[in-house]
């Protein structure tokens, strides 16, 4: 088990702490997502799960040994990382990172530190680690690119946001 809590101050004074989500947190993460998909960018999910779906993913995750981390914010969950590892046998040692960010959370650090936890957890844990991001997400491209993501392919035209269509673009990093 990783329960690395790692505590820092962000660009505004304010204190974070990321650690494992817990049960407890699944209003909180439900909530934000509400929010991120009101924006209507950057989440591939077009609803939220309920809070009781949410509590049965935090235990599979924890269950199946996956990284679920949350940033704690003023007192609550604003943002998470997941890797999920592979589950066949020839794939346990790739992971697929999704990561998201509340709106008011965002510019303040939080990410970069985000990135550092997920570095220090997929070099115990995995050797390969996969994320996918749209063309139009600058800031989180760019933020990949400087954690040593490396672009493996680009699917033309996947989503469709804000009126346009955007590329989703594949990524990855090594460890070990």
């Amino acid at each position: 088990m990783f329960d690395l809590l790692l505590e820092f101050t962000a660009k505004d004074g304010s204190t974070v702490k990321l650690r494992p989500v817990k049960e407890e947190d699944a209003d909180d993460i439900v909530k934000a997502v509400e929010s991120i998909i009101a924006a209507g960018e950057f989440i591939q999910k077009e609803k939220p799960r309920s809070v009781e779906e949410e509590k049965a993913f935090i235990k599979e995750m924890q269950q199946k040994g996956n990284m679920y981390l949350g940033a704690e914010w003023n007192g609550r969950v604003v943002g998470i990382a997941r890797v999920i590892k592979g589950e066949l046998q020839m794939k346990k040692h790739t992971g697929i990172f999704r990561t998201w960010l509340a709106r008011e959370a965002q510019g303040l650090g939080i990410g970069k530190k985000i990135m550092d936890y997920t570095d220090m957890w997929c070099e115990q844990h995995i050797r390969k680690l996969s994320l996918t991001v749209f063309s139009s997400n600058e800031v989180a491209y760019q933020l990949y690119k400087k954690y040593g993501f490396h672009e493996e392919g680009n699917q033309k035209e996947q989503a469709f946001i804000n009126g346009e269509y955007v590329d989703e673009l594949w990524m990855a990093k090594f460890y070990k």
